[in-house]
């Protein structure tokens, strides 16, 4: 049992910082210094833009060979000019038969996959769904990675040391998993809870993937990057919700002193390469990590504010709660028609 309780982080059994050493303010180049990635392979979704774009220069500076799925193709070829040896292929997280594609390609090759980046997003989008009717937010951000990781499962255990990580966000705090309407066909649709949910559903996601992979050498962590400036992932978001939050003015303007509290997008990349690359995280998985370190539970002791970055931390326990992961995991299976083989 004392060996369950050190590996799995059922409950957020794990969820004690490490005291890494590392920060708010660190940049994914400081938490790589000193990493050799020499002969390993990546996978980075959205590896083009905003965060997923520095995870994939550091990780490639580091010696991996990263590949950039891509629904953008020409877009990833411009935005990755400076790093040729970055490998582009073309796919849709709202595709399935896109996702089974790229998937096969890379099985083809034979490699072994040591990090999977689930790094690409959506957010407060409108009602948009997919080929199969499911919620947009919920099929790029949950179902599509779920999907892309199953069917690169044979590779993943190839590695016999590999790591899932998978870009959540403080915005799981918005709202649990709902399990009754997943999709909005009974209630009104409401973006921000269909952010809040696909958010719970990759740390869901995560706490269950390391449960049952970590028999088989594969590790899974979800990240909060932190409040980033100078990405796109708001772009179609209402202004009016930003003002709701007190980010923004009348006029749609940032306050300065918001602006000053936000990440670079270096730092905003530094947890993710953290959970990529760390020793510290030799034996533990499974678990939610910020600012270079695992989180804490979110137990109520402080008081979220928007327009103080740094108070948007620490886990939600609905997020990383076993029975949830376990019910979550069946009915990603049911909604995506496919038996995950963790065997």
């Amino acid at each position: 049992m004392e060996k369950l309780i050190k590996t799995d982080n059922y409950d957020g059994a794990c969820q004690t910082p490490l005291g890494s050493g590392y920060s708010a303010t660190s940049t994914a180049a400081e938490v790589a210094q000193g990493i050799d990635l020499t002969g390993k392979v990546a996978i980075v979704t959205g590896g083009y833009t905003g965060i997923g774009l520095e995870t994939v220069k550091i990780l490639s500076k580091a010696g991996a060979e990263v590949w950039v799925p891509a629904r953008d193709r020409s877009k990833a070829q411009k935005n990755l000019v400076t790093i040729p040896e970055a490998i582009i292929h073309s796919m849709d997280l709202m595709n399935p038969d896109s996702i089974d594609a790229f998937a096969a390609v890379f099985l083809s090759t034979g490699k072994p996959l040591h990090l999977l980046v689930n790094n690409a997003g959506i957010m407060w989008v409108p009602l948009r769904r997919d080929s199969r009717g499911n919620e947009s937010q919920l099929s790029t951000n949950h179902l599509g990675h779920f999907q892309l990781t199953a069917r690169l499962w044979p590779a993943l255990k190839k590695a016999k040391n590999a790591r899932v990580v998978t870009v959540s966000s403080y915005g799981h705090q918005i709202a649990p998993f709902n399990f009754d309407d997943p999709n909005f066909t009974h209630r009104p649709y409401e973006t921000l809870q269909g952010y809040g949910q696909a958010k719970t559903a990759n740390n869901l996601f995560t706490v269950e993937l390391d449960h049952r992979g970590k028999a088989f050498g594969v590790r899974a962590y979800s990240v909060h990057p932190g409040a980033v400036n100078g990405t796109d992932l708001g772009r179609e978001a209402p202004m009016e919700l930003f003002r709701q939050m007190g980010t923004h003015d009348a006029n749609g303007n940032i306050f300065p002193e918001v602006e000053r509290k936000l990440k670079t997008v270096p730092q905003g990349a530094a947890t993710t390469v953290w959970c990529a690359t760390s020793n510290k995280l030799q034996n533990i998985g499974g678990v939610y990590c910020e600012d270079g370190d695992i989180a804490e539970l979110d137990l109520g002791n402080i008081e979220h504010k928007f327009d103080a970055p740094s108070t948007l931390r620490e886990v939600q326990p609905y997020s990383v709660n076993a029975q949830n992961a376990q019910r979550l995991w069946r009915l990603t299976e049911e909604m995506t028609n496919i038996k995950f083989p963790v065997d």
